[in-house]
């Protein structure tokens, strides 16, 4: 079976995904979440029979010292008496290819038979090399990664739907994107939790925004979420005061610093966006602006942010990425630990309250000495 294929397009709808009759299949990319639920997938179709598993199923560590025979031993034993496919599967096989490429191109291109498969995960697998061209005329290649256009909010609808039985609104998988970004394992958690604790009479209905936010992430996590809301709301004491206790439990000045910059720029670019000249691509408010910017549209979302550009005003707002330029600098240089990164996390905040820009000029904070404030 020739064949190459998305394993982001295979888990969005495995059932009507066929497997057919490889001899080698190559999972390659760099997505473990993927890699993972193909690697169930694939169990679940060779060994259907979980009693079938001990021995038809075994995984080689590729990155160890792995001598090939064992792996090809393995996969050519030919059940007696029972339904299973045998399957040898090598995890972190980038090394094992290289050894073993020859044995690999011929076990490609062979018909399997009564005999098993081999499933490779590798990181990397270029199409102009002999092997690929032989796994894509008769294996199988399966890409783990994510494509770079993929509507990941309509797939993380389906899975909601198919792996954890509840119903997403569309702005429901856009808050979870904005807050988690593209890690489907972290979403993947969200949404199981999610699940647990919607009542099986409503997990028809489309769950809306505002019901993921006790859901997603860690509890620092979500604290830090508020810390940036409040921060670019104007609430620098509740911002300073929620800094302090994610700093105290041990989180890393330089993570905040991430999050916090995720949506700052998301400000920054709406107000860059409004001024822009009428007739060159200015937006009709600030609402589209936001949108524009990757705000996600749902109301709770989009009255906090628009709260949150008024409250910095234009002139403060496309100032944001210079001053996050000035913190990721210090952070990486001598504010990177204890006091001195607080100190530049409390300067970018009291930077963005009202009136408070006039804070940030003068020395930088790592330059102050110990025990002073921003």
């Amino acid at each position: 079976m020739a064949g190459t294929a998305s394993a982001l397009d295979i888990l969005a709808a495995p059932d009507e995904w066929h497997l057919g009759e490889p001899s080698l299949v190559v999972l390659h990319g760099d997505e473990p979440f993927l890699v993972l639920h193909m690697l169930d997938l694939f169990r679940g179709r060779l060994c259907p029979d979980e009693a079938d598993r001990a021995w038809a199923w075994r995984e080689f560590d590729g990155g160890g010292e792995l001598d090939p025979r064992d792996v090809f031993d393995e996969a050519a034993t030919i059940p007696m008496f029972a339904t299973a496919s045998r399957a040898a599967v090598v995890r972190q096989a980038d090394a094992f290819v290289t050894a073993a490429r020859d044995r690999l191109e011929t076990i490609a291109t062979s018909d399997r038979g009564r005999r098993g498969l081999v499933i490779l995960e590798v990181k990397s697998f270029p199409s102009n090399t002999r092997l690929a061209k032989a796994v894509a005329k008769q294996g199988l290649a399966i890409d783990t990664s994510l494509p770079a256009k993929a509507d990941l909010g309509g797939w993380i609808r389906k899975w909601a739907t198919s792996r954890h039985g509840i119903t997403l609104a569309a702005t429901t998988a856009q808050r979870l994107l904005e807050r988690l970004g593209g890690n489907l394992g972290q979403i993947d958690q969200a949404l199981a939790r999610l699940a647990a604790a919607t009542d099986p009479q409503d997990k028809k209905k489309a769950i809306p925004p505002e019901a993921i936010d006790d859901f997603v992430g860690s509890p620092q996590e979500r604290t830090a979420w508020g810390m940036v809301d409040a921060a670019a709301g104007g609430d620098t004491k509740r911002a300073l005061r929620e800094l302090a206790d994610l700093l105290d439990s041990g989180e890393n000045p330089i993570g905040i610093a991430a999050q916090i910059a995720s949506v700052l720029r998301r400000l920054s670019t709406a107000a860059r966006l409004l001024a822009l000249p009428a007739g060159a691509g200015r937006p009709a408010g600030i609402e589209q602006a936001l949108r524009d910017a990757g705000v996600a549209a749902w109301p709770k979302a989009m009255t906090q942010a628009k709260e949150s550009l008024q409250q910095l005003g234009p002139r403060r707002a496309r100032r944001l990425p210079v001053w996050l330029l000035d913190l990721d600098l210090a952070l990486k240089g001598e504010a990177s630990r204890g006091l001195r990164a607080r100190l530049a996390l409390e300067r970018l905040f009291c930077k963005m309250a009202r009136g408070g820009e006039s804070a940030g000029r003068g020395s930088s904070p790592a330059s102050r000495p110990t025990g002073a404030r921003a």
